[in-house]
C-alpha cells in the first residue's frame, strides 16, 4: 500500500465535512486525525530512506489533500538528517502554496529544524518578511521559534534572537491577523525563556499591536 492510499484507508466522510467546514482552505479532506498520521509518518520516517521519504513526501504535497500534505511535514520532521539540502529545498518548494494554518504549521514544524541546524538559512528566511504572501511573510516567524526556546541561548542564538525580534518589530505595523498573531505567539514563547526582552519589545512595539495580540504576547508576563 502507498503512503496516500495508507492515509485513505483511515477516511472519515462525516469528519472531513467538519473539517473542510473548520479549516475553510478549498481541497479535499479525508476526516483523518492527527494521531492516525503521526503513527503513519512515525513508520514511514523508521523504514523509508531519505530519498525514498523525499519523492513520497513531494507525491503527498501534489495531491493537494489536506491530511496529505500534513503528512508531508510530519515526514520530514526530524532534528538529524544529513545531507539535508535536498529537505530544505523540497520545504521551500512549498511556501509559495501555503493557505491554511494547520498545513502552514506542520511545515514550519520541519523546516524550523532545517534552520536550527544550519542558522545561515536565517538569510534565506529573512527574504520572506517582504514577500506578497502572507503566509510566507507569517512563515518567517513561525519557523524561527526554536529561537525562543534557550534559557542560556548561544552567541549564534543570541545573534538570531536580536535578527528575528526586529522582523517582528516591523510585523506590528501589519494589520493582517494571522501576521499580528504570529508576532504575538513569537513573543509570548520568547517570555518563558527571556521576560526581560519580550517586556522591551513590548514596550516599544506594544502600541502598534492589534489589542489581542498584545494581551495574548503579555499573557505570560507578570
Amino acid at each position: 500500500m502507498d503512503a496516500l492510499a495508507a492515509i485513505k484507508s483511515h477516511e472519515n466522510p462525516q469528519k472531513a465535512a467538519e473539517m473542510a467546514q473548520y479549516h475553510k482552505a478549498e481541497r479535499p479532506y479525508l476526516g483523518v486525525g492527527n494521531p492516525v498520521l503521526n503513527d503513519l509518518t512515525k513508520h514511514w520516517r523508521r523504514e523509508m530512506d531519505l530519498p525514498t521519504r523525499l519523492a513520497t513526501a513531494r507525491t503527498l504535497w501534489q495531491s493537494n489533500i489536506h491530511e496529505a500534505r500534513i503528512a508531508a511535514g510530519k515526514l520530514l520532521t526530524q532534528a538529524r538528517i544529513r545531507p539535508d539540502n535536498a529537505v530544505w529545498a523540497l520545504i521551500l518548494s512549498w511556501m509559495p502554496d501555503l493557505d491554511a494554518w494547520a498545513i502552514a504549521d506542520h511545515v514550519a514544524a520541519a523546516g524550523a529544524r532545517r534552520i536550527t541546524a544550519d542558522p545561515a538559512r536565517l538569510d534565506e528566511v529573512e527574504n520572506w518578511t517582504r514577500s506578497d504572501h502572507m503566509w510566507t511573510r507569517r512563515a518567517a516567524l513561525v519557523f524561527t521559534l526554536p529561537f525562543t526556546k534557550s534559557n542560556h541561548p548561544s552567541e549564534i542564538e543570541t545573534a538570531a534572537r536580536k535578527r528575528i525580534l526586529g522582523w517582528a518589530g516591523d510585523y506590528t505595523k501589519d494589520p493582517e491577523w494571522f501576521i499580528q498573531k504570529s508576532v504575538s505567539w513569537w513573543i509570548r514563547s520568547l517570555s518563558q525563556h527571556d521576560p526581560d526582552a519580550a517586556r522591551a519589545f513590548l514596550a516599544e512595539h506594544g502600541a502598534q499591536m492589534k489589542p489581542f495580540a498584545r494581551k495574548d504576547a503579555s499573557r505570560l508576563l507578570r
